[in-house]
């Protein structure tokens, strides 16, 4: 009796490649170009913001007009990102970084004259604000050139929001001894000089490109062109919600603080949390997580993301205040797959501006949830309006991601949800 022939083995499924990291953006040369140049752009913004307030304050004596000035960076994000967005589709990329830094640069240099006036200064301050957004949209259009569409853009934007973050913690505090060493104008010199180093950096490190869309899709219509695709609004709408939330501690810190009776330095804590979180979020989603894990962790932890500001509720001291925000901060990791979602959503012929659209809209929200906090808190406790944030953010965040669920791409043949 013949044997029976031996079973075919069963084929082991090769093993997925391996996540880049973070060491894999490093080797591209052109990014870290671009890296440094945003150290240094970084550091020109805060320490010029910290600069020009104290300027005005002591031309003035003014509490209103100093924390204007502040207020400035935030308010003509909207109008720059409207306008001025499809520019960053009709000329060529690395011209118009060049000129932003030095349109920064040359704002800054006319605030070193003391002739300036206050009004004037504010302008300028404006001037800054209103270019910032073309210059962020451009810059992250550019990574996606320089790293492609896949897991190194997504790494490149989480190393960039690390750094933003960090200055968070470390440029004001860089700013105030600088601050203590020269008076407020040799500061805003210093940073001028950051600007140019910046834009001169961006010149000679970075390749030239093509503008990505011809003459014809400027204006307000590009725009409107942008936001009729429903998956991109709700991309869109999933980068704007959190933020225009997660700011209400850190702008109530202050009054959060006397509410409990604590010192300057514990304040200081309150500041940092939140920040510390968000870098530890990126740090480990970046590092461990693989591109499909990143995907799968976007809407849990973008809708839970204000979930912890409930435990505002029973006043907590400093301790818990600071758990709350550390991990409100640690759920924006959900950023790393949200922005491998946009880049494939949006067609290359409108990326710049569309990311400049999200960039502002993102700039706008903080403004408008810092001015809300400070509303609300005139009429109930702090601890209570930072408590309420969680419950009405959730609630907001809930309702996004559904519209991002409905907009999710079917592959042909599939009626379930995928790429959610």
């Amino acid at each position: 009796m013949a044997l029976p022939a031996p079973a075919a083995p069963t084929p082991v499924p090769a093993a997925a490649p391996p996540a880049p990291g973070y060491r894999a953006v490093f080797a591209v040369r052109e990014f870290r170009v671009v890296f440094v140049a945003h150290l240094f752009s970084l550091l020109g913004v805060v320490v010029s913001e910290l600069a020009l307030t104290v300027l005005v304050y002591d031309l003035t004596r003014s509490p209103l007009l100093s924390s204007l000035t502040f207020a400035l960076g935030f308010l003509p994000y909207l109008l720059g990102g409207t306008l001025l967005a499809g520019l960053t589709d009709r000329l060529p990329p690395r011209r118009i970084l060049v000129v932003c830094d030095l349109v920064c640069a040359g704002c800054v240099a006319l605030m070193v004259v003391p002739a300036t006036p206050v009004a004037v200064l504010l302008v300028l301050r404006c001037a800054i604000a209103v270019v910032s957004p073309v210059f962020n949209g451009t810059r992250m259009a550019t990574l996606a050139d320089i790293l492609g569409e896949g897991d190194l853009f997504v790494l490149g934007r989480s190393l960039l929001r690390i750094v933003s973050q960090s200055a968070l913690l470390t440029g004001f505090a860089a700013g105030g001894v600088l601050l203590t060493l020269v008076p407020p104008r040799g500061a805003l010199a210093v940073t001028a000089t950051t600007f140019l180093v910046s834009a001169l950096l961006l010149r000679l490190g970075t390749a030239r490109r093509p503008a990505r869309a011809g003459a014809g899709t400027g204006g307000l219509s590009g725009t409107w062109a942008v936001l009729r695709n429903r998956r991109v609004r709700a991309l869109m709408l999933m980068f704007w919600v959190p933020p225009l939330f997660a700011v209400v501690p850190e702008a109530l810190a202050a009054p959060y603080a006397d509410e409990i009776g604590v010192s300057t330095a514990a304040l200081g804590l309150l500041m940092c949390a939140l920040p510390v979180g968000t870098i530890a979020g990126e740090l480990f989603a970046g590092s461990f997580l693989s591109a499909a894990a990143r995907a799968r962790i976007v809407l849990p932890l973008a809708v839970t993301g204000v979930l912890p500001y409930l435990l505002y509720a029973p006043r907590p001291g400093v301790a818990l205040a600071a758990v709350a925000l550390f991990l409100a901060g640690a759920t924006g990791a959900y950023t790393l797959g949200l922005d491998a979602w946009f880049v494939a959503a949006v067609p290359e012929e409108q990326r710049g501006r569309a990311m400049t659209l999200m960039t502002a809209g993102m700039m706008t929200v903080q403004g408008v949830g810092m001015a809300g906090a400070g509303i609300a808190a005139e009429f109930a406790p702090v601890h209570t309006v930072v408590a309420g944030t969680g419950v009405l953010g959730t609630l907001c965040l809930l309702a996004a991601a559904a519209e991002l669920r409905a907009t999710a791409p079917r592959p042909k043949g599939e009626t379930g949800l995928t790429g959610i």
